[in-house]
């Protein structure tokens, strides 16, 4: 997508923390060093290499990022030719990808001008050594008004199974986090749910994980947490069956307290107890 502009960043590294990751693009692209102060959004998008009839899905987590040093430059033979620093009130004038445009609250450009260069700079990924893969999910820290906590069991076959775990899971191709968590949220545990905030984004990497494949695999998992609400609890029941949920249930904080837990869910548990 020549010519159009958007915030600095780009793809992370396999294993990579995300907000790791968004530091080290931000240097690579111009020459800034930055701190990660927040998380403002995770968004996705779909882009649409024309001359390949090939689609992109890509899921973006959003920092806010305060500079630290170093000065500003342009990227040397990258995805990117200038950098620059702009004035709110000329963003406007700029020619934007739909992600950036809705940041700011603005309109992308046009699509005539959403074209690809003659030369692919995207292309299949290099045979790995060994199988691997890269995940992006969403779960939910969910409650009713009794304060009780909804959980999910993984089935047999799974990583962590026999563990209780979070509700939520793998985003769909084409699919906003949002949706995709309401979404899961009924296939796995029959309620219909509210979100009320974004809590978090966390990662994790196991190079050994043992799935239904039957051999390991390399896996990379990056995880976005939301709270949700669930105003009008039923009895939480597995709609999805056959799958890597093998039981829901509700408990109050004592009763999740003694369960055997994944490591993430207890953290997010302990981390947003409030």
């Amino acid at each position: 997508m020549p010519g159009l502009w958007l915030i600095p960043g780009g793809g992370i590294a396999h294993g990579e923390d995300p907000a790791v990751g968004a530091v080290r693009e931000i240097a690579e692209e111009t020459g800034l060093s930055v701190e990660v102060v927040a998380l403002r959004d995770v968004l996705s998008d779909v882009s649409l290499l024309r001359d390949r009839d090939v689609a992109l899905h890509h899921d973006r987590v959003i920092y806010d990022v305060a500079h630290r040093n170093g000065t500003l430059r342009n990227e040397q033979d990258g995805t990117t030719d200038t950098a620059r620093w702009v004035v709110p009130d000329e963003l406007p004038s700029y020619p934007l990808m739909p992600f950036t445009a809705l940041l700011f609250d603005l309109p992308a450009a046009p699509a005539t001008e959403i074209q690809r260069t003659d030369t692919p700079t995207v292309g299949p990924p290099a045979e790995p050594a060994r199988p691997r893969g890269q995940r992006f999910a969403v779960y939910a820290v969910a409650t009713d008004p009794a304060d009780r906590v909804l959980l999910t069991r993984n089935a047999e076959g799974y990583p962590g199974a026999g563990r209780w775990h979070l509700p939520g899971g793998g985003t769909d191709f084409g699919e906003q986090p949002a949706a995709a968590l309401l979404r899961e949220l009924a296939e796995e545990t029959n309620q219909v749910g509210r979100i009320t905030d974004l809590l978090g984004v966390t990662h994790r990497h196991n190079p050994a994980a043992l799935g239904p494949e039957g051999y390991p695999i390399d896996w990379h998992t990056v995880r976005v947490n939301y709270r949700v609400v669930v105003d009008q609890p039923t009895q939480a029941r597995v709609l999805d069956a056959g799958g890597s949920t093998a039981a829901a249930g509700w408990f109050t904080r004592a009763e999740a307290a003694r369960l055997h837990m994944t490591e993430a869910t207890r953290a997010a548990l302990t981390d947003y107890a409030q």
